[in-house]
């Protein structure tokens, strides 16, 4: 697993984005209004305590988040966000699965589309790719939290599928419906993740080099500025070499 295929890993790396905190809180709060559609009760509804979890992570404001939780539940008015995904190819025939919210299909339909075009990419029809994606849970562990044998008995015992090791980062991975109590299990050790989320893994990657690498990144980084877009997935694998050249190059 020398690679990165983890765009929220890499995306910690670059630590870019997430300064756009306007940005994260938009994010959010969409997840958090339509999370609460199917009730506002958190210890009832597993995707709303996920999403208050990051809310809280974030730092967004208490009454922000109340309001949120509103929307969703219909207590407040507010815009109707739909959920779809769409698929896509990036560069080097990468398979993408991008998650959207919108509140007008088919503007930000024809606006991914067009943002796959200029970049090295294109549309591809519904079920072209996403059967390359298993839905799963991802915790990313810093290997300087735990020990690799603690962690592994700690996570499979609570119900992980597998503990991958990594250079710098352990990752558990699980079925979506074991994954709160494989976090509470890592929170209770007081292991600490740098990463908890409900996640598509692609079964199979294909490997970039430098250039694919910068296109691959450049796509990515264009569509997680797209309002719309919740979550990118896609199957690309950047050895640890190029990726430093990559960083390097766009650093200088």
């Amino acid at each position: 697993m020398g690679g990165h295929s983890h765009w929220a890993t890499i995306k910690r790396h670059k630590g870019a984005q997430d300064a756009k905190r306007g940005k994260i809180f938009t994010r959010i709060i969409r997840e958090v209004t339509i999370a609460a559609r199917t009730g506002g009760d958190p210890d009832g509804n597993p995707r709303l305590r996920l999403a208050i979890a990051k809310a809280k992570e974030a730092n967004m404001p208490g009454d922000t988040l109340k309001k949120a939780i509103q929307r969703g539940t219909g207590e407040l008015p507010g815009v109707t966000y739909e959920e779809f995904s769409l698929e896509g190819y990036g560069p080097g025939g990468t398979a993408l699965l991008i998650e959207i919210t919108s509140d007008n299909r088919n503007r930000t339909v024809a606006e991914i589309r067009s943002v796959l075009t200029k970049n090295h990419g294109n549309m591809a029809e519904a079920g072209a790719v996403s059967w390359q994606f298993h839905k799963k849970g991802l915790l990313a562990i810093d290997k300087s939290k735990s020990d690799e044998d603690t962690l592994l008995s700690l996570a499979l015992d609570a119900g992980a599928e597998d503990v991958k090791v990594g250079e710098k980062t352990f990752e558990v991975v699980t079925n979506p419906h074991d994954f709160d109590a494989v976090k509470k299990a890592l929170a209770d050790a007081k292991i600490d993740t740098s990463l908890a989320e409900i996640t598509y893994i692609p079964q199979n990657t294909i490997k970039l080099e430098e250039k694919g690498a910068e296109q691959m990144l450049k796509l990515m980084e264009v569509l997680d500025e797209h309002d719309d877009v919740q979550k990118v997935h896609a199957n690309f694998d950047i050895p640890d070499d190029v990726m430093e050249k990559v960083a390097a190059t766009a650093a200088g």
